[in-house]
């Protein structure tokens, strides 16, 4: 991923977790019940987060994209964060768009 598309999508995470539309967590995601869009997840995950990651497709039918650890910690800037979910759907779009380079 190029740097400008790292910034870019940083820029739409902070605006989502700012409006309180993202999940943080693996215990968190899991617990969450209600629509989910998109979730993001660093490469070096655990067998937990991949757990959370297949359950949550399947219940939600969302969009799951796994990034490079070292863009992953680059792109959400929270410490020892592995996933983060998405509950709304603009935002989410946006940010697919990025990350496939649309």
């Amino acid at each position: 991923m190029q740097t400008q598309q790292i910034n870019k999508i940083k820029g739409l995470v902070n605006i989502s977790n700012k409006a309180g539309y993202v999940i943080i967590g693996a215990d968190n995601l899991k617990k969450y019940n209600k629509k989910l869009y998109l979730i993001l997840y660093s490469n070096d995950s655990g067998k937990t987060i991949q757990k959370v990651v297949t359950n949550k497709k399947t219940l939600t039918n969302c969009e799951t994209i796994e990034i490079d650890a070292q863009e992953f910690s680059k792109i959400v800037s929270i410490d020892d964060c592995k996933i983060v979910g998405f509950k709304n759907l603009g935002l989410s779009k946006e940010i697919i768009k990025v990350i496939r380079g649309e």
